[in-house]
């Protein structure tokens, strides 16, 4: 009868550790591919463009030259019309992030700042120039260059920034919900995001 009872008590052993192994495996195999799944799709991402803008203005150019000191000076002028294209993006393939197993947590350590690039068309009117002081290259660059400096300016007054963030943070917040439908905590440095409604007051 002790052999009997032996018996059965070993066989009992025996299945659960094998169940025990076998559940720890599979528990394992899930992790790896929840891991494996959150590092795809943050990679998947890619650029993102989150704002398009369009400007617009009129720009007066003016150069003057000394000719024979201040007894006489040549000037050139012209009227500029500029229309420009502005975009707001992130490529957020730059993402620094990681991944702990063990706590099941995915931490947001960095997020690339945002790329802004300025495009005008620039078409020009009442071009007035001398032999003294023609029109070259030289100025073609500085009314550019200015134009651009101005259209930054219009930008930073402008809401084109803050449409972007807003944008960047409904990207941001599909993190959340692919983590927490696998389990996962979601992090951004040390800031646990337990809703979408966190994200809103992030400061990226």
């Amino acid at each position: 009868m002790r052999k009997i009872l032996f018996g059965v008590v070993i066989t009992l052993v025996v299945l659960f550790t094998f169940k025990y192994c076998g559940d720890k495996r599979d528990n394992k195999i899930v992790l790896q591919e929840s891991s494996a799944l959150i590092q795809k799709q943050i990679k998947n991402v890619g650029k993102l463009i989150v704002t398009e803008g369009h400007f617009s203005e009129v720009f007066n150019y003016k150069n003057s030259k000394e000719i024979f000191g201040d007894y006489f000076t040549s000037d050139k002028k012209a009227l500029v019309v500029v229309n420009a294209e502005v975009t707001i993006a992130y490529d957020l393939s730059k993402i620094e992030f990681k991944i702990d197993e063990a706590t099941k947590t995915l931490q947001i350590i960095s997020i690339p700042k945002e790329e802004i690039k300025i495009n005008p068309d620039l078409e020009y009117y009442d071009m007035q120039s001398d032999f003294f002081n023609p029109f070259e290259a030289k100025d073609y660059n500085d009314i550019k260059n200015t134009v651009k400096v101005s259209l930054a300016k219009k930008l930073e007054k402008s809401d084109l920034k803050a449409n972007a963030k807003n944008r960047l943070v409904s990207e941001l917040s599909k993190f959340y919900i692919l983590t927490n439908s696998l389990g996962w905590t979601l992090k951004y440095n040390e800031t646990q995001m337990e809703s979408l409604d966190i994200f809103q007051n992030l400061k990226l």
